[in-house]
């Protein structure tokens, strides 16, 4: 994916990079993850190109078997677009399996891009 491609996990707001064992489940996402991969987009209501990748995101998980899309409000879930540094919408991760954030991208990503990405996922 294009962007800020540098994995960083929650409570890394800045650039020292992801802190170990940080995963995010359903209790911080607000929605069960993937069995094989997640695609977590931060948005918010006004944001044009959250609507575009929501579409994009949506048809990636519908064609990869186990891989869910989760859609996060970040002007309600204030606490964690802090805790992850999340700076704009929309901002894109990719979580693998046991939520480990493994791509991270600002920006509407390219539907090639994001399938591409779930290989470091899956």
């Amino acid at each position: 994916m294009r962007g800020d491609e540098d994995g960083r996990g929650a409570g890394a707001a800045g650039p020292d990079g992801p802190r170990p064992g940080v995963r995010l489940g359903a209790a911080e996402l607000g929605a069960e993850p993937g069995e094989r991969a997640s695609l977590v987009q931060f948005s918010s209501a006004f944001c044009q190109p959250c609507r575009a990748t929501r579409r994009i995101l949506a048809e990636v998980a519908a064609l990869v078997e186990g891989v869910e899309h989760i859609e996060i409000d970040a002007e309600a879930r204030l606490e964690l677009v802090r805790a992850l540094g999340i700076e704009k919408t929309p901002t894109v991760l990719v979580l693998d399996a046991g939520g480990r954030i493994v791509r991270r991208a600002a920006g509407m990503p390219r539907k090639a891009d994001v399938i591409a990405a779930l290989g470091a996922a899956i």
